[in-house]
């Protein structure tokens, strides 16, 4: 069990599945108690109860939309009522709406920034109120190697992941005199059902969900002096296209 997370509490956006369904198992092994949302009510009681059985965790989670002040809102008050409040954020939630520019929907790019932005921006100012609380706490936030390499149909995912790059780091110049660190992860290509591109079938070659959690608590077991600010991961042979 790791000492900075036991009797610690992490929220865990975005995690009845993917990434953020790998970060709360790793961290509910680990020893904190594990508070998760998504936006299915179905499948965050799913999870909830998954995670129970295979960790032995303390998990908790309700149905939020993170493009929502006020659902986000609800998470953290869940969070502080059952848990005291959070010592580490995870902000995964995210979306991936792909076509060019010219063709893309005002909608789908609404959906897309206020998901991998505007939600990271809301779940940041929740946690920091609470992190100066207590005295200090931890901001974790899933990028993408998207946030620093444009691709063609991109417009959309691109900008939401710049922006988080920038918006990250500017938080961290923010708050570190408060002991709040702040620290973005940049996968590559990873194995999940992300975006409707998606094929559902599984690529070995790729990042494996587990791999990025491994980061996540590396992060957190760093010496609280050090700040590793961000991590970039790529496969380590890609598919040759």
């Amino acid at each position: 069990m790791d000492q900075f997370l036991k009797d610690n509490t992490a929220v865990v956006t975005g995690a009845t599945r993917g990434i953020g369904r790998a970060v709360a198992y790793s961290l509910a092994m680990a020893g904190a108690r594990v508070a998760i949302c998504g936006r299915s009510e179905d499948a965050v009681s799913q999870a909830v109860r998954e995670l129970k059985a295979e960790t032995g965790a303390l998990i908790i989670g309700t149905a939020a939309d993170v493009r929502n002040r006020e659902a986000v809102r609800r998470l953290f008050t869940l969070v502080d009522g059952d848990f005291g409040g959070p010592g580490v954020v995870v902000n995964n939630a995210g979306i991936g709406l792909f076509a060019p520019m010219a063709e893309l929907d005002l909608e789908d790019w609404n959906r897309v920034i206020e998901t991998n932005l505007t939600g990271v921006f809301h779940c940041s100012q929740e946690a920091v109120v609470r992190f100066r609380k207590r005295g200090g706490g931890y901001l974790i936030n899933i990028g993408s190697l998207a946030g620093k390499n444009p691709f063609a149909g991109g417009a959309a995912y691109n900008a939401s992941k710049f922006g988080l790059i920038g918006f990250s780091d500017a938080v961290m110049l923010d708050h570190r005199y408060e002991n709040v660190r702040v620290s973005t992860i940049l996968p590559g290509s990873v194995d999940t059902e992300f975006s409707p591109r998606s094929s559902g079938k599984r690529a070995d070659w790729k990042i494996a969900p587990a791999d990025i959690a491994e980061v996540v608590l590396f992060l957190l077991r760093m010496p609280p002096r050090t700040l590793v600010s961000c991590v970039e991961m790529r496969p380590s042979i890609p598919a040759k296209g």
